[in-house]
């Protein structure tokens, strides 16, 4: 398949090596930040920096001397901290960080000797890297794996004079900034690398830092740059060419295409221009026989920027900046004809208008590239000129077509790589065009057409295969062990039963899985049904059941708009209906017999961290953003969320008669009366969202399967549900103090008058209503509350109002 680096069979590539103590050379903004991570998988980490030649004003103030320990590691410090402070946040948990060891090249380049895994993450300068590579070379502990971080110096190069033992454990691993967040890891294996060691580093950062590896050839710059760079190059320079402005090239080259809203130019910003210019610099030297070599030649514009100091986010600005003597520090736009700043405007272009009315992304491609405006015209131009670069590239960065789509999507957030694009544009009819206006077009896409093929991908009978330049024929292209994907097995015809909301699944060895498929996942009755459906289709016919899916949210919450419709239409008894439906069917889970594991990923709000609570085992991606954000429409969780949050809370008050419950109902009182949302499962765990019985998976390729998996050995441990138990209402006296609470925080500008009606209202519910004296009640009654506040709260205008204004910018409104 050629789509492994290493000589063994394709499951040897999961393999794990034991790395219980990393090193990471260089703490910039990536080094630290590969700690970080690192860090956040649970892996000791030292980070190591030079050492500073001269004293800071702080230090001479103190009357330090050069010789002092945190003079000398300084850098490495300060990479750290800098690293505590990023957002979005490199750590899971702030106290993450402590598993990372600061220190200096000097005094303890001795302490990789206990690493075993080095990561040399130091300026993009192959001499440094080489020099620093024979230093550790001198210290580090056989077997033990390195690798830089180059983004693309070829590895053969830097290890060129090394011992052949640190050259057979020499790599590269090219991570994606932020490394938290952007899945890509590009692998590289030399000539001389052991297979076993590519392998088994492969295994370790798909299953314990959650990558997604690409394996690339030795090239400048490997793949997802050497692709990127050359794209967005193209894109400025037809931007002068054809006269467009900065806002719309970035409105065009946006998530109107299935990329993110960093588009091009607010790309170049994130990543600095400075290292663009370099990196584009670099490819022009090392790629003398690229066929478009000439557009790596910097572009006259970044060389003025440069030379003023505008390289982007690092230094405050770059095509973009933020006003500060604006209102609200709005965001400015460079004009690049008079090379100042303007307001960001509002960008109308009709093309782009029309394209936005358009759901499906195949869709909206062809609409969008088969125009005859100035808009289509541009697309276009970069569109088949990226196709042509990319398709010219194989085999010499990658040996087939699939690393090359993944390099894209998982490095740059594409919802397409580039040979996925074609076909969805159409290979044939977009190759006609090509040739009609005098392109050449590229080997591998005359030979697919030569096939007969209509495209580099298909699937037949559920099974998927990709078009191999090789063997100028499709060849299978199979999921790692551990992984399963939910469309495979709906086509090979595996659904049991679905309707327009969601579909149960037979994930085998007598799991299902209930997967969701709305728009953004949220709840409506069909999702309800589906739920109660699936319950009694696994008490009879399975061992257990999965509630998940592979969206890019889980959940964002319940259909607004049908509640909307609802409430201005007076329908209340039909809202109560649809509440105690929901209701029932998450009791029916958290009751069910057989287990039932939520699998979160991404957002999980609202009615969807509901249901995630009352299953009997959370299976989270790290990436899990959980919360209970009702409050921000003005809105109270009533799926039995409030409920269930309050039987964990009195869980955690310890036993006796004088516990003051207070500080444990105000802490949850907080939590969704605030709408917090957790910054990961590991904040989640610690907000109250997930148990200490609830798991996480760091890759969430992985994240059904695992989440079968614990499905399974619930079944084997002979799970029983919970029983049901009454919950302790406290009554008036509490309910008091919480409603004092936001008074005074509405009196100190906190909370609007309305914010503090909300909050009275889930009060009322945690604290069981208008009791005179605390007494014990059955769960009913507290769910009876969820529903008699979430009902008064939607016959009110303000509730209305926020839920208008919340459809309509995606913000709360404070009204």
């Amino acid at each position: 398949m050629g789509l492994t680096p290493c000589d063994r069979p394709v499951g040897f590539a999961t393999m794990k090596p034991r790395i219980d103590h990393a090193a990471v050379l260089g703490a910039g903004v990536m080094g630290a930040q590969i700690a970080a991570h690192l860090a956040n998988a649970g892996v000791p980490t030292t980070l190591l920096d030079l050492t500073p030649g001269s004293l800071g004003p702080e230090e001479e103030a103190r009357g330090l001397a050069l010789t002092a320990p945190e003079v000398r590691n300084r850098l490495a410090a300060a990479g750290l901290e800098k690293a505590r402070k990023i957002k979005p946040a490199a750590f899971f948990l702030p106290e993450d960080s402590s598993r990372i060891r600061v220190g200096n090249l000097e005094d303890h380049l001795g302490w990789l000797g206990e690493a075993d895994w080095i990561i040399e993450a130091v300026a993009e300068d192959a001499e440094i890297k080489r020099g620093l590579l024979a230093r550790v070379a001198s210290v580090r502990r056989p077997g033990s794996i390195v690798s830089s971080n180059t983004s693309g110096i070829p590895i053969a190069e830097l290890g060129r004079d090394l011992p052949s033992e640190f050259r057979a454990h020499l790599l590269g691993t090219h991570f994606f900034n932020p490394p938290r967040y952007l899945r890509l890891l590009e692998l590289v294996r030399t000539s001389e690398t052991s297979g076993e060691v590519a392998c088994s580093l492969s295994g370790f950062c798909d299953r314990i830092l959650g990558k997604g590896i690409v394996y690339c050839k030795d090239t400048p710059n490997f793949i997802a740059n050497r692709i990127g760079v050359y794209s967005s190059l193209l894109a400025l320079r037809l931007m002068q060419e054809e006269g467009f402005t900065i806002a719309e090239i970035d409105a065009m080259t946006g998530p109107i295409l299935g990329r993110p809203k960093s588009a091009t130019f607010r790309t170049f910003d994130l990543a600095g221009l400075d290292t663009a210019a370099s990196v584009a610099t670099n490819l022009y030297q090392a790629v003398p026989h690229d066929e478009r070599r000439e557009t790596f030649i910097v572009p006259e514009l970044l060389k003025e920027m440069i030379g003023r100091g505008w390289i982007g986010d690092k230094a405050g600005q770059g095509f973009y900046r933020r006003d500060p003597t604006s209102e609200g520090g709005g965001i400015h736009v460079l004009d690049y004809t008079t090379m100042s700043y303007e307001p960001k405007p509002k960008v109308r272009l009709a093309g782009l208008e029309m394209a936005a009315q358009v759901e499906e992304l195949g869709d909206r491609l062809r609409l969008l590239l088969d125009g005859k405006d100035r808009v289509a015209k541009f697309l276009w131009q970069v569109t088949a000129e990226t196709l042509i670069y990319a398709a010219n590239r194989i085999p010499e960065i990658a040996d087939d077509i699939v690393q090359v789509d993944r390099a894209m999507r998982w490095g740059f957030n594409h919802q397409l790589g580039p040979f996925e694009l074609w076909d969805a544009i159409g290979v044939e009819k977009s190759v006609a065009r090509m040739t009609a206006e005098g392109r050449a077009i590229p080997v591998l896409a005359q030979q697919l057409l030569a096939s007969g093929r209509p495209g580099f991908y298909r699937t037949e009978s559920g099974r998927r295969s990709y078009f191999d330049l090789r063997s100028k024929s499709h060849q299978g292209l199979s999921n790692p062990p551990g992984v399963t994907v939910l469309a495979d097995l709906k086509a090979q015809r595996k659904v049991i039963r679905e309707n327009a909301g969601a579909s149960l699944i037979d994930l085998g060895d007598g799991v299902a899985c209930l997967e969701f498929h709305t728009k953004m996942n949220a709840i409506g009755a069909d999702i309800v049904q589906m739920m109660s459906a699936a319950v009694k289709e696994v008490a009879e016919h399975f061992e257990g059941l999965v509630i998940g899916n592979q969206a890019e949210h889980f959940c964002v919450g319940a259909n607004l708009v049908m509640l909307l419709l609802s409430a201005q239409e007076g329908e209340w008894e039909e809202i109560d209906l649809s509440l105690r439906r929901f209701q029932q069917v998450n009791l029916a889970i958290r009751r069910s017999a057989k287990p039932v594991v939520v699998a979160t990923a991404g957002m999980t709000l609202g009615a969807g961290c509901e249901i995630a609570l009352h299953a009997h085992r959370v299976r989270a991606a790290a990436e899990s953003y959980l919360g209970l954000v009702e409050a921000g429409v003005g809105l109270v969780p009533a799926g039995g969320g409030t409920r269930e949050m309050l039987a964990r809370t009195l869980a955690r008050i310890p036993a006796g008669d004088r516990i003051d419950p207070l500080p444990h109902l105000k802490r949850t009182f907080e939590l969704i009366g605030m709408a917090k949302v957790s910054g990961s499962a590991a904040e989640a765990g610690r907000m109250g969202f997930l148990r200490e019985t609830d798991a996480v998976s760091m890759n969430r390729d992985r994240l059904i399967e695992d989440a079968k998996q614990d499905v399974l050995g619930l079944s084997k441990s002979g799970y029983r549900p919970p029983f049901a138990s009454e919950l302790m209402a406290y009554g008036e006296p509490l309910l008091a103090t919480l409603k004092l609470g936001t008074y005074l925080m509405m009196k100190a500008g906190y909370l609007s008058e309305y914010d503090r009606a909300v909050g009275n209202k889930l009060a009322w519910i945690l604290c069981g209503g208008n009791i005179k004296t605390p007494r014990t009640m059955p769960e009913s009654y507290f769910l009876e509350l969820e529903r008699q506040a979430f009902l008064s709260l939607c016959g009110e205008r303000k509730t209305q109002e926020r839920i208008q204004h919340m459809l309509k910018t995606g913000k709360p409104l404070r009204n």
